[in-house]
Formats: C-alpha cells, structure tokens, sequence
C-alpha cells in the first residue's frame, strides 16, 4: 500500500447544547469520516475535504468549541491498513443495511404478487421505494474510498430488485383491462 495521508480533525466542543454536538457528529460521518477516538476523526485527503473541514473548523470555533486540523499518515503499512480497514468497516455496515432494505423492497413486491394485487398505483410506489435504494447506495458509494467488499453485493441486490420490479409491472400491465385485447376474453 501507498503511503496515504489523511486529515485528521481533533476537537472538543461544550457539553451543551448536545444537538450542537450531535449534528456536529453527523455532519462529519456524512463526509465519510471515521472516528478514532471521541471528537478525533479521519477524512482521505481530498480538496473538498479540506473544505469541508475548514469550515467545520470555523464552526467549532463559533460553538466555544476547540479544534485542530492535521495531515496525518501511517508510521507502517500495517497501520495503514488498520486506518483503511475501518473506512471500509464503515461502509460495509451501510450497505449491509442496504442490502436488507432491498430483501424487503423484494419481500414486498411478493406480498403484491401473492395476494394478487396488480395496479398501476402500487408499481408506481414500489418505483419510488427502488429510487430511494439506489439513491441511498449512491450516497454509500460517494464516501466509499477504499472500495469496500460488500459495494458489489449491493449493487447486485440493487439490480435484483430493479428486474423484479419490472417483471411485476409487466404483470400489472398484462392484467389492466384496457391492455386486454379481444381474443384474451375467450
């Protein structure tokens, strides 16, 4: 492995408000970043990272908060490793919660098939419900930086879903009435 270097954000922030500290929290694990410790985080090198932390920074410093912002790399290969393996730790759980949401997008599109349910209202919900997997994987993959094992499962599930989405909406569309010709009322 390369020798990869990462920013490394340490901070400490008042006590209250906790929302502060919580959205604080969020916002940095929405850029991907991984925790070492408590209010000591990781983020791949990356111009919109700097960015991005720069005015976290700020935005600590507004709270009464206290933080330090450095570029950091591994003394070794294998705590690089370590530092990548948690990155990819990270994304595994998304996309492991991915992946069930998707055995439920599948369980319920069987439910529709079992109790015989074919209407147009119900591809149309089931189609908004794959746009949000694959607006969610999307996101998961964007802080995906050090290709996670579990990213092709999810994408597989992700197409899985999709083809049984279009074989129940060709059903629906085969069992509407005004797609019926003549000769299938006989």
């Amino acid at each position: 492995m390369a020798t990869v270097v990462w920013y490394t954000l340490t901070y400490k922030v008042p006590a209250e408000p906790n929302r502060r500290r919580v959205a604080l929290w969020r916002r940095l694990k929405g850029l991907g970043a991984v925790y070492l410790q408590g209010g000591t985080c990781l983020l791949p090198k990356t111009d919109d990272h700097l960015r991005a932390l720069k005015v976290i920074e700020n935005e600590i410093a507004e709270m009464g908060g206290e933080a330090v912002l450095l570029e950091s790399s591994a003394l070794d290969m294998m705590q690089g490793e370590k530092v990548v393996a948690r990155f990819r730790a990270d994304r595994n759980e998304q996309y492991e919660e991915l992946v069930d949401k998707c055995t439920d997008f599948e369980a319920e599109i069987a439910k529709e098939i079992a109790a015989n349910h074919f209407t147009y209202a119900e591809v149309e919900e089931n189609d908004e419900d794959l746009k949000k997997l694959k607006t969610w994987y999307a996101k998961i993959k964007a802080l995906d930086f050090y290709d996670a094992p579990l990213a092709p499962e999810a994408l597989s599930r992700i197409a899985e879903c999709e083809a049984l989405l279009d074989n129940y909406a060709h059903q629906v569309f085969a069992r509407q009435d005004e797609n019926r010709s003549p000769k299938d009322e006989v």
